[in-house]
């Protein structure tokens, strides 16, 4: 829950703006400002004050108490022009909260955190455990001292600015789910790479169940911070002594049913668990579904009376998964470059992409993104070049123009992947839609968009599509439509929709649109001169209910309206 407290008629209107735009999120404390900040500091996980950040200062200082269970506290002025992340801009979530707060308030947020400032990922922002000395080796990735990694657990983490493999270095970032502490100017990671399955007897009591799995993870020299879950039978979802374990090790529980499990090779199959629930395994086939490495064959509880363990437990570590996001980057202007697009960006550790793609967002990189760009003609090895990355344990950003997935990278990337990384969609403003909003509303009404490139489709196939377009008297946009090399193919469609459609339809042709050279004009399907046309240019030809209104082309949205508005 986020408090939000304001001391003066200014405050509360932009207090109120937030409180309307975030009701789920929000609680508004009334009364003096001093009691409003102490119950809010005591109640909520952040705080926004519409008060002065000195008089901030003085109410929260003697409440602060350590900054990684300190609320976010975020301050915006009187006069609603700034959001300053005050306090626990990374534990407390504060810097992420005044981006957010600038967003609804038209504000500028004002992050001073040396890493957000340096664009750098913050070693405790990145989702993951963190142990040892997350300022000194922030300070020296900052500083461009080298800081190697040591990942004995590979996991996809976002880009840093570490020093190439076999370099000398004092300071270190360590991936492991190994249990130790952290050595001098070290820091560790915790990836969630461990699967503890788990079985029970019923009524086995949540400490037997407990202390079994934090054995058996001391005894193997395992980290229970890298635990991702626990993971049992069906029948076991509501048992108990489980359900405790998990939620004392703060993880999910997940279950499955016992045909999945007896489907699952195990090293110790057993009659009990078969006779019970219908499986021959539940501890090491729920921790071993899904692949992984056995780290802990299947292992009793010990009870100090003597009686028969009542529980059972096998921890797994499982395959490390990669992952791969397919972003569209729109049609070229940084305003229609979507917000979840610049994320996945600032996420990656890798990006993919044709050379004038990256030229166009490298600066919205993260330092230490490594960036493997090619040319023209490159797709397929474009597309297994991401894969590649993502299965080595990666994560891997690979851009498109438009929208990824309309004539462009995720086809022949998805076309690559199996089911062994993690796929992330992006999607993009496409060049039909922003040629689109410049020439009027061309698309009202039922369209299609036809690429009259021949290098992966041969003309028969396109041609065959042109002519049903046509005469199904569908709105078409053509893509790729004329090259040095390929000049004949826009006529040839041109003149199959002419069979259908009348010589004055409205024609609108768009050259880079949303880029700072665009250009557009609009004409009709008999006056259009091919010869003016490139690769640059989409070109969009409307249906038999298109019209050129005010200056803009508009398909109505129903050949009803046309015929009453006609």
């Amino acid at each position: 829950m986020i408090g939000l407290i304001s001391a003066t008629a200014a405050g509360a209107v932009a207090r109120d703006r937030l409180a309307a735009a975030w009701p789920e999120r929000t609680r508004v404390y009334d009364g003096p400002a001093g009691a409003a900040v102490r119950a809010a500091f005591a109640e909520c996980e952040q705080l926004v004050c519409f008060l002065a950040t000195g008089a901030v200062v003085r109410l929260i200082a003697p409440l602060l108490a350590d900054k990684a269970s300190d609320p976010g506290v975020v301050c915006v002025d009187e006069g609603g022009r700034f959001a300053v992340s005050l306090v626990g801009g990374h534990g407390g979530g504060a810097n992420g909260l005044a981006a957010e707060v600038a967003g609804v308030l038209g504000a500028a947020p004002v992050v001073t955190t040396a890493t957000d400032a340096a664009g750098l990922a913050g070693l405790d922002t990145l989702g993951l455990p963190v142990e040892g000395d997350v300022a000194g080796v922030s300070r020296a990735l900052l500083d461009g001292v080298p800081v190697r990694l040591d990942a004995e657990v590979p996991w996809p983490l976002p880009a840093l600015p570490l020093a190439p493999p076999g370099t000398a270095a004092e300071y270190a970032v360590r991936v492991t789910d190994r249990a130790g502490t952290a050595g001098g100017r070290e820091v560790v990671l915790r990836p969630p790479s461990l699967v503890v399955g788990v079985g029970a007897s019923a009524g086995a009591p949540a400490e037997e169940v407990l202390h079994l799995v934090e054995d058996a993870l001391r005894e193997a020299g395992l980290s229970p911070r890298s635990v991702a879950r626990l993971a049992t039978v069906d029948a076991k979802a509501a048992e108990p002594g489980i359900v405790a374990a998990a939620g004392a090790l703060g993880v999910p529980l997940v279950t499955y049913s016992a045909a999945e499990l007896a489907g699952v090779d195990v090293p110790h199959p057993s009659d009990a668990p078969l006779a019970a629930v219908g499986t021959p395994s539940v501890a090491e086939a729920a921790a071993l579904l899904g692949g992984g490495e056995l780290l802990v064959p299947k292992r009793k509880s010990a009870r100090a009376d003597g009686r028969p363990a009542m529980a059972t437990c096998a921890v797994v570590r499982r395959p490390v998964r990669g992952r791969l996001a397919v972003v569209g980057l729109g049609p070229g202007a940084r305003d229609l470059l979507t917000p979840r697009a610049r994320d996945e960006l600032r996420r990656a550790a890798v990006l993919v992409g044709l050379d004038q793609y990256v030229d166009q967002i490298r600066d919205l990189l993260r330092p230490g993104t490594r960036i493997l760009e090619s040319g023209l003609g490159a797709e397929e090895e474009r597309a297994r070049t991401a894969v590649a990355e993502a299965r080595a344990g990666h994560a891997v950003a690979l851009i498109g123009s438009g929208d990824a997935g309309v004539y462009a990278m995720a086809s022949p990337a998805l076309a690559e992947a199996s089911d062994d990384i993690d796929v992330v969609g992006v999607p993009g403003v496409t060049a039909a839609l922003a040629a689109g909003a410049i020439l009027g509303a061309p698309l009202g009404h039922d369209h299609v968009s036809i690429s009259l490139s021949d290098l992966h489709t041969p003309w028969e196939v396109i041609e065959r599509r042109v002519r049903a377009a046509a005469e199904s008297d569908l709105v078409v946009t053509f893509y790729n439509p004329r090259s040095r090399g390929r000049d004949w193919q826009l006529p040839k469609a041109l003149a199959i929709l002419a069979g259908h459609r009348d010589p004055a339809t409205p024609v609108g042709v768009v050259r880079n649109a949303s880029r700072p050279d665009e250009s557009s004009r609009l004409t009709t399907l008999a006056a259009l001169d091919p010869a003016t046309v490139d690769m640059m240019t989409v070109v969009t030809v409307g249906n038999t209910a298109t019209r050129r209104i005010a200056g803009r082309m508009v398909t109505p949205r129903g050949y009803r309206w046309q015929g009453e508005h006609a």
